[in-house]
């Protein structure tokens, strides 16, 4: 799974988890948007932590910094040789 999430997108994402599970500590969420947020954060934090997004992946979005939609770490040369 090649990654396709740059730091400030992953954080971003940790962020919200985070501040959902204070919320819902705090009380301010209960009922069928605890548990929907819940799920989402859930998501959220685990590709927060795998740097991949397969919705990403479906539209050929990256917001990785250091390279491009496509561009494969390793390529040493013209032809593809490794």
């Amino acid at each position: 799974m090649k990654k396709n999430m740059g730091l400030i997108d992953r954080l971003l994402r940790a962020a919200i988890a985070a501040a959902v599970v204070v919320l819902y500590l705090a009380g301010q969420l209960t009922g069928t948007a605890a548990v929907i947020l819940g799920v989402l954060s859930v998501i959220f934090l685990g590709t927060s932590i795998a740097g991949f997004c397969p919705v990403y992946k479906v539209l050929g979005i990256s917001t990785l910094k250091d390279e491009a939609p496509g561009e494969h770490h390793g390529h040493t040369g013209p032809h593809g040789a490794h």
